[in-house]
């Protein structure tokens, strides 16, 4: 069991990225990442991804890689983390390791490409993507795609990236039987109906036109 002092020391080390003191840590107690839990489970790891320390990252995969596919307590996996912080360099060092985890669904039943779309981080969207398309095809609640999701949150670069890769779903119907283009005249998204529009995506919905055009 680490002592309270150990447990804030390396919080407050892979909070900042003290590489100095991280290994000072480990040399006192090598077992340390091993025994130590921080709020939410989650581990050593999933601190230093929050904070964007990828330093105090490739130290703790050096020591144990299996901390990668520890989940937290909403079932978020390191590489959801990434995703939502929009670290590309942390993407890539952790999909070689585990790639399975770009399946992987927090509580929110997301995975870290649905993440990564709705936060608009579209560098870290083109490194998940390029390493396997099958997870961004997966429904979301009521039926919603990925695509559904950009709208539903304005990303609409991203949009236009999840369109090139997968313009299959850009008619795809939720369990309502909407479309991304029924949702974004909904929501009055000009920016985005104008696209869908320039992209010959209203033969679904031949009303589209008029309301842009209004």
């Amino acid at each position: 069991m680490a002592g309270e002092s150990a447990e804030k020391k390396l919080y407050d080390a892979a909070t900042i990225g003290d590489v100095a003191a991280f290994q000072q840590l480990l040399q006192v107690n090598p077992h340390l990442l091993d025994v130590v839990s921080f709020p939410c489970h989650r581990n050593v790891l999933h601190i230093a991804i929050k904070q964007g320390q990828e330093s105090i990252m490739e130290e703790v995969l050096q020591i144990n890689q299996e901390l990668a596919r520890d989940l937290d307590s909403k079932n978020s996996s390191s590489l959801h983390l990434a995703a939502a912080k929009g670290n590309v360099g942390i993407a890539k060092r952790l999909l070689p390791i585990a790639p399975e985890m770009c399946w992987w669904r927090d509580c929110h039943d997301m995975n870290p490409i649905h993440v990564a779309a709705m936060k608009g981080h579209d560098e870290v969207l083109k490194e998940l993507l390029q390493m396997d398309l099958f997870p961004a095809m997966e429904r979301l609640h009521r039926g919603q795609t990925a695509l559904h999701l950009c709208v539903k949150h304005r990303q609409l670069s991203t949009l236009k990236l999840l369109v090139e890769k997968l313009g299959h779903l850009v008619n795809a119907q939720d369990d309502d039987g909407e479309t991304i283009l029924h949702f974004a005249v909904k929501s009055s998204q000009v920016e985005i109906v104008r696209y869908l529009v320039e992209s010959n995506c209203t033969r679904r919905i031949p009303w589209a036109k008029q309301h842009l055009i209004s």
